[in-house]
This record gives structure tokens, C-alpha cells and sequence, in this order.
């Protein structure tokens, strides 16, 4: 059945859900979720590249997909086709266009992007178009957080060094869920079969690719019959700020190795929030009853 219940106008907020769809098996039920959420206007999806050639056009055909299995209509564009050159790169591409526009659109509902992946577009979009970084609050799966010594190569923050540094010096309203926070979002791939699997078209796509993705040779890193929903954490932040502890840092460098450090010269890094932990039961079965809500 549907869900018998709203959100107040006044709570709503309205997104962008910025993702690298197509790298691995976590991005799509992150954008599911966002789509199911009452309270987040989904305004439309950016795709972002993975730092391979055609990773963008991956990843925009990838939220093809889903829209296309759930029967939505939601706007989509075509991200940067790779990672910036250098730290005033304007970007071009009809993904930065559409975040610039929409931020500067006059609405009561406070603009959010949920950023799953490098983060190019954005940064592309801030050098287009300085105005609009006032104008929004970026929520950011990547970095290592304060870590001074990388334990692995972390992902987003690794595919774009150069946004990263961008985006976080940039002064705008930026939270960041670190390696150490979305790799907790742990959930069993028999959890998944159980729970997501019957729901419709979309959770059989949902079940397949996380299978396709785990069996392959790309997997290596994985545990065998589990993963972690490393994305989830910027929509379940969305909905509700207070699903997870966080505090005000300054906003670190990113090094080469994607480690962080802090500005040795005489200017100081402006305030970030940084979330030290997220409550993965709410992130998990929130998904889970709102997906079987939509599909029933």
C-alpha cells in the first residue's frame, strides 16, 4: 500500500542527487531511497563520472534505468566527463548548468545536493558560477575526514582531487560523511534478498546488480556476503540531520593520497560539519519500509 503519511510543506527541502551510478552496486539504492522520500523534492539527478573513460555516460544511463523501472519521470543530465584539470575549470556540461539554475531559483524550499561520488560537478559548477555557493548545502560521501595517514585509497575524494580541495576551501555549507561513517552502513546480501528482492521491478534490479557487482572481478575488496551501503548516508542525512553525530572542523586538505591535512599558512580552511557516526538501523530500515511501501 501506499504511504499514509506526509510531510509538512514547511520541512520539505528540495535535492539534487549527484552519483557516479554506475561504479559499483551502492549508488542506486541511494538514489531509491531519495525518490521514495516524502520529504526531499527531487528536483533531478546529475550523473558523475568515476575517472574512467564513459563513466559518465555509465552512470547517466544507469539512473535511466531506475527511472525507467520505477515509472518516474524525474530530470536527468549528463556530469563533467572527467575529473578537473585545474582548481578554476569551469564546467560545461548540462549537469552544472541545471545545479547552477536551480540554485539560483527563487524557492522557499532550501536547496540540498546529495553528492555520491567525485565530486566534479560541483566544483564545476562553484568556478561557473561563484553566487550559488551561499546558496546551497552540500552533503558529501567522501575523504578520509581528519585522518592525517590514508588506510586505503578513499574513492570520491581520490577520482577528483582537485574538486575535493575546491569544494571544501570553497565556504560553502558543506557536511561530510567520512570513510570511517559510510563504511558502516553494513548490511547482508541474504538481508537484501529477503527484504528487497520482492519488491517489484526495482528491487529485482536492486538484488541483481548488488550480485552481478559482488561476483566480479571488481569485488576484491569486499567480505563475500555483505556490503555497505556507503551512499545511503546522504539521504538519510537529508531526512533527518540528527541520524548520526557530528561535529564542526576546519575543513582539511586533501593530499594525493587522499589523506588529509591541515592549512600550515596564515589562512585558515573555512568551518565544515563532519559526521562521526550515522545510526545505520534508521538508514537501513527506512530504505527497506519506505521501498516496500512504494511496491506494494
Amino acid at each position: 500500500m501506499a504511504a499514509l503519511f506526509d510531510v509538512p510543506d514547511n520541512k520539505k527541502i528540495r535535492v539534487i542527487v549527484d552519483t557516479d551510478a554506475a561504479c559499483e552496486a551502492d549508488d542506486p539504492f541511494a538514489i531509491v531511497h531519495a525518490l521514495i522520500s516524502p520529504k526531499l523534492i527531487v528536483k533531478g539527478i546529475t550523473a558523475e563520472h568515476y575517472n574512467e573513460e564513459g563513466s559518465v555516460q555509465k552512470s547517466y544511463e544507469e539512473i535511466r534505468t531506475i527511472l525507467e523501472l520505477m515509472q518516474m519521470d524525474t530530470p536527468f543530465f549528463m556530469g563533467e566527463e572527467r575529473a578537473l584539470s585545474s582548481a578554476e575549470q569551469k564546467g560545461t556540461s548540462e549537469a552544472v548548468d541545471f545545479i547552477i539554475g536551480e540554485a539560483l531559483r527563487e524557492d522557499e524550499h532550501p536547496l540540498y545536493i546529495l553528492c555520491q561520488g567525485a565530486i566534479t560537478n560541483i566544483a564545476a559548477a562553484f568556478n561557473k558560477c561563484p553566487d550559488i555557493i551561499d546558496k546551497v548545502t552540500v552533503i558529501w560521501i567522501g575523504t578520509h575526514g581528519e585522518q592525517t595517514v590514508a588506510p586505503f585509497r578513499e574513492f570520491n575524494a581520490g577520482n577528483d582531487i582537485i574538486s575535493a580541495n575546491k569544494v571544501l576551501s570553497s565556504g560553502t555549507n558543506l557536511w561530510l560523511v567520512p570513510s570511517c561513517v559510510y563504511t558502516t552502513i553494513t548490511i547482508g546480501i541474504a538481508e537484501i534478498q529477503n527484504d528487497v528482492l520482492p519488491c517489484g521491478a526495482i528491487g529485482r534490479h536492486l538484488f541483481e546488480n548488488m550480485i552481478s557487482y559482488n561476483n566480479s572481478e571488481f569485488a576484491g575488496w569486499t567480505q563475500g556476503e555483505s556490503w555497505s551501503l556507503g551512499d545511503s548516508p546522504a539521504i538519510a542525512i537529508a531526512i533527518n540531520p540528527g541520524c548520526g553525530h557530528f561535529k564542526e572542523i576546519e575543513a582539511p586538505i586533501i593530499c594525493e593520497d587522499t589523506s588529509s591535512k591541515k592549512n600550515d599558512g596564515a589562512k585558515k580552511q573555512p568551518s565544515i560539519r563532519m559526521y562521526t557516526d550515522v545510526d545505520s538501523r534508521y538508514v537501513l530500515g527506512d530504505f527497506i519500509a519506505k521501498l516496500k511501501l512504494f511496491t506494494s
